[in-house]
Formats: structure tokens, sequence, C-alpha cells
């Protein structure tokens, strides 16, 4: 059997000819998989033990050798990762150290983010602080060094405090304030760290000139310390939005996780809310994050930071003495400007100093991104006066600074324009104590509009739905269309610092603000640990066709970033998705055409650009992926209410489709952002997903085709579950929450063993299609007649991944032969289907599906497999499918409104080609044929 920790190094090669095996064959074949197993890794017998899976065998890597995603930060705040093992390389408690490049000790916090089922580490999380400046680093075991300021975590019965020995911040653990205050040293200089909401009734009508807005703020409800250092303290703050007046009314329940690091000066802060309501009668005007900012510098000593594109600057202080009549002297402009403390005014030219009172204070100012294309900056003197205009730009950074020589405050949002309207306001700098805030939705914009976009068009029967989907793709249902419990979530960056920073570190703490450093792990140790099944490599042009197929996974990924660009695929509930299909008369996408609008994750993108990730480890890739994580598992997944845990399908609206499937909410999708970064909120959602099939108790997922005589009642020891697109995504979800060993972990484990044996067990097994799913027992009933369901999507959904993965975390010979036979049928002729299952297969994707041929001659060494994987991918059937070709190029267009390229493709093909790419590379690159 080949060494599951080793993707890329073939098994011995077999004899057994192309696809055309005979089902002994093929069962003695996996038999034989199966012996070998239980020689490496024993042989349960019990439940448990089964669960207990790998033997004792270390397997992968016993280090790992790591980067940074964009090369070396100039700035740091500290940061946090995932490293994966091989099964039985580290036993659960292992403890890491950290070296780098220079031969020092670098301070690591590390804690396990999953387990194999015998105890092992399989993922391990990893965090370091701001003085993690070696450019390459060495994590292996050993005793880790410790901060020289660890950051420490005090609690007390109404706050805790947090210590990074540069900053404290106490966080209230309850009322209006998150953070009540945060100090460096003896100075208070940020104080009153709340949420802030504006909500109006009415619906946004530019006509409309009178509306009433109610302001609601943040109410603490719930406080948890979940990391407590040495190197890295988490505290997650819960609770909703209260209205002001009254203090009755509340909604939009938070969850805030706060991230502080040892020797930091800085906090992170991760913000998610859940919009709960339906769209039709409350309307958000605004929301943002707002904090109060000390300032006892003189008022020619505050100084005001923007930083625009790039690194570009505006430089202002609240009374400036630049650009004057007289001129007060090189020194102090040169100071002002520099954001240094400026001489005595005793030392200026007098002419300056004895008219000073006379220079206006710039109290407020305010930059307003209110689309991807353009910002503006505003100021005044104070409230009740006149706005003057500043400037203007195209992509601001997000980035805002407020203070002097005293100490100061840098803020900043992440994805600012991409997720506009977006805001940054400064207000109150010539007091002793100004506002700032960041607003995730500007006031400044019309507000928030989620009601459904149509008036269903008569559509009251499932039998008009059924025909108007025929028509647009839109699966429309009456009140189905609701944003209620859909979220989203921001990430934003806040600086103490001693003084106000240099032009050059303002630049470098923007660039924090649009991509936290990340630290990774290279391509060779992910796939030799096993890494989300292993099913990938390092990028290789060795061979004509190869570079071909390298070549057209980097043209398929630029392409679709420029398109993002081209198309302005941004804004608040939009930015991280792409679209579905393109109408080539508009040359343009269907932006507007029912299923065929926003893609919500329909046949996988969300892997498509992680694979290509782990296969390239390009940071453009990793950050495309990464948005569309973000947007994903927040925007087109349901969070509260009956359908939580469920997404919906694509659309016009991210919500607006009645089909709601596990499907779209796919533990598949997230897995790979939560370990390679360790999110906690992605874990929050994962955790969300373990008990999804209960849905299944509340909606029908067939209720529009069954027959109108079948007054069908679910039963939860009878769900139509299919071993397909649902059963997959459960599948993830439960071996996620296993082997994180989350609250319901036993159960999701009898879920995992329990599915895997009883569809093994089908009659046709997995070509069986579906079975009733008992909750209770957490099996399927085994059918009595077998039968073959066609179903085009069945592996399009991430099943062919979480197999792979399944087979390498679980000793379950009966599983593995199972789907080995599946898939070496599924792409095979209809005649050896029909032959050897009583029927045949749907004929979708096949050339994609083909990856897992080349999965099943990586356990088999049935290099038929191989070569068959490559001939199914290098010659599709369908007209529409993707076809080699080396000279790919797009074509530059003049007439649509704006400048841009147009490429015939579909995400649903590039999504599925894209996965086959980079797994028949891997598994199956020797084989390549000679074209």
């Amino acid at each position: 059997m080949s060494d599951p920790s080793q993707p890329l190094r073939p098994p011995p090669s077999s004899d057994d000819s192309l696809g055309g095996m005979s089902r002994r064959n093929v069962l003695a074949t996996t038999a034989g998989v199966a012996a070998a197993a239980s020689l490496l890794d024993g042989s349960p017998a019990s439940a448990e033990e089964l669960a207990g899976g790998g033997g004792s065998a270390p397997q992968g890597p016993d280090f790992a050798d790591l980067s940074w995603l964009e090369g070396k930060p100039a700035e740091t705040p500290g940061s946090t990762w995932g490293v994966p093992w091989g099964r039985g390389r580290f036993p659960g408690d292992q403890q890491f150290k950290l070296v780098g490049d220079d031969g020092a000790d670098v301070p690591v916090q590390t804690w396990p983010l999953a387990y194999w089922p015998d105890g092992s580490l399989k993922w391990t999380g990893h965090a370091v602080g701001p003085d993690a400046t070696a450019e390459h680093l060495t994590l292996s075991a050993g005793e880790p060094a410790s901060p020289s300021t660890p950051v420490t975590v005090s609690e007390s019965w109404k706050h805790i405090d947090i210590d990074t020995g540069v900053i404290t911040a106490r966080i209230a653990k309850w009322g209006t304030d998150l953070i009540k205050h945060v100090k460096r040293g003896d100075r208070t200089i940020v104080t009153c760290g709340h949420l802030v909401n504006i909500t109006q009734a009415e619906a946004p009508d530019p006509e409309t000139s009178s509306v009433t807005r109610e302001r609601y703020t943040s109410k603490v409800e719930e406080v948890t310390v979940e990391q407590d250092g040495p190197v890295r303290a988490v505290v997650r703050v819960e609770g909703h939005h209260r209205k002001n007046e009254g203090g009755k009314k509340s909604w939009l329940p938070f969850t805030v996780r706060l991230y502080f690091y040892a020797g930091g000066e800085s906090f992170r802060m991760v913000h998610n809310f859940i919009y709960d309501s339906d769209g039709s009668e409350a309307f958000i005007a605004g929301l943002g994050v707002r904090f109060k900012v000390a300032l006892t510098d003189e008022l020619y000593d505050r100084h005001v930071r923007f930083v625009g594109e790039g690194h570009g600057q505006l430089t202002e202080a609240v009374k400036g003495i630049t650009g004057l009549r007289r001129n007060p002297g090189d020194a102090p402009r040169r100071a002002q400007i520099a954001g240094q403390a400026l001489p005595d005014p005793s030392t200026w030219d007098q002419r300056v100093t004895a008219r000073l009172h006379w220079i206006p204070t710039w109290g407020d100012y305010s930059l307003s991104q209110l689309t991807s294309e353009g910002f503006s900056i505003r100021k005044r003197t104070k409230a009740g006066h006149g706005w003057v205009p500043v400037d203007q730009g195209g992509r601001a950074s997000g980035f805002g600074y407020l203070g002097g020589p005293w100490g100061g405050f840098a803020f900043g949002m992440k994805d600012f324009w991409q997720r506009h309207p977006t805001g940054l306001d400064i207000r109150d700098a010539h007091t002793d104590t100004a506002t700032v805030t960041l607003w995730m939705w500007s006031p400044e914009a019309q507000p928030m509009d989620n009601r459904f976009y149509h008036d269903g068009m008569g559509q009251d029967t499932y039998e008009k739905q059924l025909d108007a989907l025929d028509i647009t793709y839109e699966d429309y249902e009456p009140g189905f269309g609701t944003p209620y419990g859909v979220a989203r979530t921001t990430e934003l960056q806040f600086w103490v610092t001693e003084a106000t920073p240099s032009r050059e570190r303002l630049g470098h703490m923007a660039d924090v603000v649009r991509a936290q450093p990340q630290v990774i792990a290279p391509t060779e140790h992910m796939a030799a640990a096993g890494a989300f099944g292993g099913m990938f490599g390092p990028v290789d042009r060795s061979h004509p066709v190869k570079a071909e197929v390298e070549d057209s996974l980097d043209f398929f990924f630029d392409y679709y970033r420029s398109q993002q660009d081209e198309r302005h695929w941004y804004g608040f509930w939009d930015y991280g998705d792409v679209m579905h299909s393109m109408d080539p008369d508009r040359q343009t996408w269907k932006y507007d055409v029912g299923g065929y609008a926003w893609d919500n994750s329909e046949i996988s993108p969300d892997m498509w650009l992680w694979q290509a990730y782990l296969h390239s480890n390009r940071a453009d890739v990793f950050r495309f992926a990464e948005a569309m994580t973000r947007k994903t598992s927040e925007v087109n997944v349901y969070h509260l209410g009956e359908w939580a845990g469920l997404g919906t399908r694509h659309g016009v609206q991210h919500w607006g489709d009645s089909s709601k499937q596990v499907r779209i909410s796919n533990a598949n999708y997230r897995r790979y952002f939560y370990y390679l970064t360790a999110d906690e909120r992605t874990g929050d959602l994962l955790h969300l997903l373990s008990d999804s099939e209960k849905t299944a108790l509340v909606l029908d997922t067939g209720r529009k085709i069954r027959d109108p005589e079948d007054d069908y009642v679910p039963d939860p020891t009878a769900l139509d579950i299919s071993f397909g697109t649902s059963w997959a995504a459960l599948a993830a979800a439960w071996l996620t929450e296993w082997e994180r060993r989350g609250p319901d972990w036993e159960a999701c484990r009898e879920k995992v063993l329990g599915t895997m044996e009883t569809i093994a067990a089908q009659p046709n097994g997995f070509a069986q299609g579906s079975a009733k799913y008992n909750m209770e027992t957490r099996r399927y009933a085994i059918a009595q007649q077998p039968v073959v369901e066609r179903s085009n999507l069945a592996n399009a959904f991430g099943r062919i991944e979480i197999c792979a993965e399944l087979i390498l975390t679980v000793d379950m010979p009966e599983f593995e032969a199972d789907w080995l036979r599946y898939s070496r049928f599924y792409t095979a002729s209809r005649q050896e289907q029909e032959a050897e299952y009583g029927g045949r297969f749907a004929d979708l994707f096949l050339y994609a599906y083909a990856r897992a041929n080349a999965f099943v001659y990586l356990r088999t060494g049935d290099e038929s497999q191989a070569e068959h994987a490559w001939h199914r991918f290098r010659n599709p059937i369908k007209s529409w499918e993707i076809f080699p070709d080396p000279d790919r190029q797009a074509e530059e267009v003049a007439d649509t409104l704006n400048p841009s390229t147009w490429y015939w493709i579909a995400t649903n093909e590039i999504a599925q080609w894209g996965q086959a790419a980079v797994q028949i590379l891997a598994m199956a690159g020797d084989f390549v044929p000679d074209e």
C-alpha cells in the first residue's frame, strides 16, 4: 500500500488494464489494500478501536520549514497559523520550539487544532509576537522559548485585563463598552471602545426628506477568555446592539474577538454580526466601531494621518502652521510634517507666535469610500460649521491615525475599499477627547437594502416556480428570499503608539491592515503530512503537457482576478464572491439572470482556489481564497433560525434562492482557511455545521418534485440524505468536529463511522445514491435492492476530497474498497458501468472527476488508472468543457461599460477543472501523456 503521507511517491505498478477491470479483480485489488492497511495500522475489531484508525508508525516530516506568505513583513503585530502533521508523528501533548534563520529561538505559543483518531496531532496552531522578525523559521519538537514580556490575563467579576508588556487593555463583562480603556504605561490613551449602529424603519429612498433614524450601541452579554498567553491572548465578547433611548429594543447579535500578542502595542478585532431581520422593516444606515482618544498635546502637535493608495498619505495637524502668510521657521514646519513635537513657540518667528489664536483648528476629519473606485476626504473646524473638501482618490487603505508626541491611536479596517461603503471618522480632535469611528457601513451612503428584488411575478405554486426555473434558472418561492440569519465578519487592527509614527512606518502599518502578515508551511510539507488528503503537490513544468496545465491554472486564476476588478465584484455583501455564468451578447456576466448570477460556492470554486494555493503557494491566490471563504461562509449561510446551518443556492441575491442546502454551507470549503490560519471565527462556523443534518426535519429539499399525493412528513429515523452532495458536506463537518474534539465530537465520530459503514454495505455502495438516514442510530438503512442513482453533481461538492481524507484517517477496508470501485467505474464506459452495477452513471464533469481515478492509482498501484485519469482529463466530451490549449488568451473589449477582457468560461467548469488539474498533476504526474 502507498504511504498516505507521501502522496507524490507512487506505489508499485500494476499490470491491470484500463478501466475495464472486472468486479472480482477490483475487489481483489482493494482487498489487498485493506490487508496491507491491517498490517501497517492494525485491524480494529470494535467501533472504538476502529475509530482509532491509524497505527503507531510515524508518518510525514518531523519539522516544518516556514516562511511568510508575502515575504518578510516590515511591520507585524504578530501572526497565527496552522501546521499539519502525519498520523502518529507527534503525541497530543507535544511541545514545539521555533528557531529563526539566524539560529535564535523565537517565542512561540502552540495549541492543538486537530487530532488523528489515535490521539496524535493532526494540526497544530501556532502564534508569534511582533518580535518574530526572521525571514524563515523552523518549527520542531522541543521546549519553546518564553517571550521576554509575556502577555498576561487577569480577571475580576466585572472586567478582564490584558497586559502585553507594552499596553494594557481592560475588557468589560457587561455594559456598552467592549473595551473600557487601553493604557500605555501610566497614560490612558483609548477609552470607551464600543459598537454603533444607525437604523431606519423606512425603505431607502433619496426622494424622502424626513426619515427617522434610531441609534443603537453594543450591549455586552457574555465575555470568555479563549487563550491567555504567553504569546497570544484571545477574548470573545458577545452581545446585541441595543437602542440608545429606552434600552429595551435590541437586534444585530454580535461576536467580537480581541487578539493581543506579547510585546505588542497593537490589538486586533474580528467583528461579526448576524442580520436578524427579513430586510423589509429595518434598514441599516450605519454600522461601526467607535473609540474615544485622549489628547493632551498642543493643537499644533496633534497629527491626523490617512493612508490612501499605496503609501501615499494625508499629513495634517489640527492646527496647521504650514502655508501661512508668515513663516514660523524651518524647524517647526519640518517637525509638524514629520509628526514630531514642535520647538517651543518662543523660538518661532514671533509674527506667527503672536497670532496662533487666529489659525483655525480642524477638529473633524472624514474619509468616505462609497464605491470601490473612489474615496473623498473632507474636514471642518467643528460641529455646526461647513465641511471643506480636502482631496479625493481611488482606493484608500482603510488606515488612519490621530495623536501626537504624547501618544496616539492608529486604526484600520481590512478590505476597506473592497467592502464599500466604508468610512473613517475623526471628531472633536480640537478637544481633550476625540472620537474615532470606523464605519463598516458608512452613514454617508444610502441605507442597506436587503429586500427581495422582485415581487414573485405570480409564482404562487410549485408548478409555476419550476416553470420559471426553466427560463431564469432561479428557484423562487415566496418567503424564502430572506436575509434573516446571514452574517458578515470584518477584521480591524488598532495600535496605541508611544508617539506619532514616521511616514515610512505608517505606510507599513497600512500594509498590515490590508493583509495580516501570515506564516505558511510550504506545499511539500503540507502534502507529505497528508493535509486535506494530500492530493496536491508543488508546481511542475518539467514536461510540455504539465507546463500547459500549469499555464492554464495560472491563466484561469489571473482571469478571474481581472474579472473581479473589471466587473467590480465588490461591496459589503458581495466582496469575495464571483459570478456563475457569462452573457456573450452583452459581453458581461449574468449578474441579473436568476441562478446565473452570484455563484455562492456552486460546484466548489472555494476548493479550486484553496487547492490552487496549496499547489502554488501564491500569495494572491491565498488572499482571493481568503476573501471568498469570509464571504461564502458568512453571507451564503444562515446562522440563526430554523435554517441555521444551511446555505443558499446561486442567484441574483446571495440569500434569494429558495434552495437551501448543506452543499452550500459545506464544511469542505471552510476547513482550508481554518486549518491554515487557526481562525476562531471559522471554527465557530464549522461547529455550527456539525449537526446541520437536523435541518432536514424543518425543510424538505425535495418538496417541489415530490408526487402531489405524497404526504411527506420528515421522520428523524428515515431522512432523505443522499450519499453525494449532502453526505459529502455533512461528513466533512462531522470529521472536523471529531478531529477538533469539539463539544459534539463523540456523536460526530459515530456519524462518520456509521455512515461510512452503511454506505459501503449498500447493495451498490456509493452507486446506490441514497438511503434513509436514522438520526438516532447515526446510520443509513440498508436497501434491499441494488439501484444506480444518476447524479451529475455527486462528486462536485467535495466528496472526492473528503473520501480521500477519510480513507487516510479511518481504517475501514470495506469503505475504501467500495469508494475505489465506484471511482474506477464512474468515468468508465456506459457498457462497463452497466456490466458492473446494472445501470449507468451521469456524464457531466467526467474529465474533472477523473481525479478520483488518480487516487485509485495512488492507493492500488494500478497504472491503468493513472493513465485513464490523464486520458479523461485531456479529452473532455462536452462542448463547454475545458479543452487543452497552450495559447489561451483573453480578448480585449473596448465597447463594454468599462474596458474589459473576454474569455468564454463558466465557474462550474473552472472550479472542477482546477481541482482535477492540481490533483492529477500530483497523484499521476509520472504518467503524463506525450501529446
